[in-house]
């Protein structure tokens, strides 16, 4: 089969790699109808995500048709269409049975890296390094789903894959980012209108948000913030940004904030982002805490602050100011088969309407050049989708 693989820093090739089997009973196999780049997958092609190896191949947003199954496995059957959750998961853990779903402690197959570096490990991940399991990822023609009665819901409407697709990942991750900072009434500030920070400005409305104020300094994304998002924008690159949420809210902050972009933040110095982007992207450098520093400064007394922005290591953080102002701060993966069902009826529902923030449409041969679009934010690009058959 054709797939997506990561080589290194910048080198992700579309290769043909053995085709996935049944390994487990409570497996299935899918054939992929689409698969989508998520913007934590630059931090795997830029060097930033440690545990990755040469080989690995790529993905974890991605649906598709059943096409093998395990013995054991009673919820599916061939021929089903079907949204993955990013997260593998078993379903009977200590945390999954507290609908921790992301924490789960039995599919990470690589657990020890992640204990050296954690202290504990979290679930295992399509596509996405060796500290979360080394599985084989979606962007591929095909590929194989572990606990296939825990993971994939079905989709049972004629609703188009680019409708449902981004269940997989970036909805339920920006609802979840939502959920943990925004309560009814709340002005929020929003930093990153990339996919998950556009979903996290329609979850914060679905939430009851007053006001949503979006922060970016990409033109295209400031206006799809506004058009799709319908929010108020500030761009980094003209303003400063803690002076600009001040003069917004009379001098009180914002009363939650939300990161939305993770490792590879922008500081508002141009010439200094240059200077570390060039550092991240040839030589794998640190995490970047710039939304962090201008989160905890911005953000009211006693707010409340959300990471879903993917970090890959040790960083700095305001511990003082964040301390001294009483705020409190909710981060980690998506417990993903918490959210699946009821997002999903919101879709249906025609509450929201996932595509409209696609930007680019191709095969898995032009996965390697939509990666580095998707990653130099060129051609006006904010998210893209792949057909692989």
């Amino acid at each position: 089969m054709r797939a997506l693989v990561w080589h290194g820093k910048n080198d992700i090739r579309c290769d043909t790699v053995e085709d996935p089997g049944i390994e487990d009973p409570k497996d299935v196999v899918l054939k992929v109808t689409a698969t989508a780049i998520c913007g934590s997958d630059l931090h795997l092609m830029d060097g930033v995500m440690p545990g990755m190896q040469s080989g690995d191949i790529l993905g974890h947003e991605f649906m598709g048709e059943v096409v093998e199954i395990g013995s054991e496995v009673t919820r599916l059957k061939k021929g089903d269409r079907v949204v993955v959750p990013f997260t593998i998961s078993c379903g009977s853990c200590w945390f999954c049975e507290r609908d921790l779903y992301s924490c789960c402690d039995t599919t990470n197959r690589t657990a020890e890296n992640a204990v050296e570096t954690m202290g504990h490990a979290p679930a295992g991940l399509f596509g996405f390094s060796h500290l979360v399991g080394g599985y084989p990822g979606g962007q591929a023609e095909y590929v194989r789903v572990p606990h296939a009665d825990v993971g994939p819901i079905k989709i049972e409407s004629d609703l188009a894959d680019d409708k449902v697709l981004f269940l997989s990942d970036i909805f339920p991750t920006g609802y979840q980012a939502a959920e943990n900072a925004v309560s009814e009434g709340d002005t929020v500030a929003v930093w990153g209108c990339g996919p998950v920070g556009l979903f996290t400005i329609r979850s914060a409305w679905m939430l009851g948000a007053k006001r949503v104020i979006a922060i970016d300094d990409v033109p295209e994304r400031l206006a799809m913030a506004q058009s799709y998002g319908k929010a108020e924008t500030i761009d980094f690159s003209q303003e400063d940004v803690y002076e600009r949420l001040q003069e917004m809210t009379n001098g009180r902050g914002p009363d939650a904030g939300i990161d939305a972009v993770g490792a590879e933040a922008h500081g508002s110095n141009w010439g200094a982002s240059l200077a570390e982007s060039i550092e991240l992207h040839t030589t794998g450098a640190h995490d970047r805490p710039h939304v962090l520093m201008q989160m905890v400064k911005s953000v009211r007394k006693a707010g409340k602050l959300s990471v879903p922005g993917v970090y890959a290591g040790p960083t700095a953080f305001p511990m003082g100011p964040f301390m001294n102002k009483g705020q409190t701060m909710r981060t980690g993966q998506t417990h993903m088969q918490h959210y699946l069902e009821p997002l999903l009826e919101r879709v249906q529902a025609g509450e929201i309407d996932l595509s409209e923030i696609i930007t680019h449409r191709g095969t898995l041969e032009n996965g390697p050049d939509f990666y580095k679009t998707f990653r130099d934010k060129k051609d006006g690009c904010v998210k893209c989708i792949m057909t692989p058959n």
